[in-house]
């Protein structure tokens, strides 16, 4: 998925939409982290990615929070 397709999905979100979101984000982050240090890894970009989408969701998050 292309980041400004990502982006447009996450703007048509709601908090707990975003919190689960996150939430899923977190626990690939971890399975990945696991994968890695067991050496099973395959694509290691996967991480950079997935750090991304975290802080994406995290901003959205925020600007919700200053809108209201």
């Amino acid at each position: 998925m292309k980041t400004t397709d990502y982006v447009k999905e996450l703007s048509g979100k709601n908090a707990e939409q975003l919190n689960e979101e996150l939430a899923a984000l977190r626990k690939e982050q971890f399975n990945l982290r696991m994968q890695s240090a067991t050496g099973q890894l395959t694509q290691t970009s996967r991480i950079g990615e997935v750090r991304k989408k975290i802080a994406r969701v995290k901003t959205f998050m925020q600007k919700q929070q200053a809108q209201a």
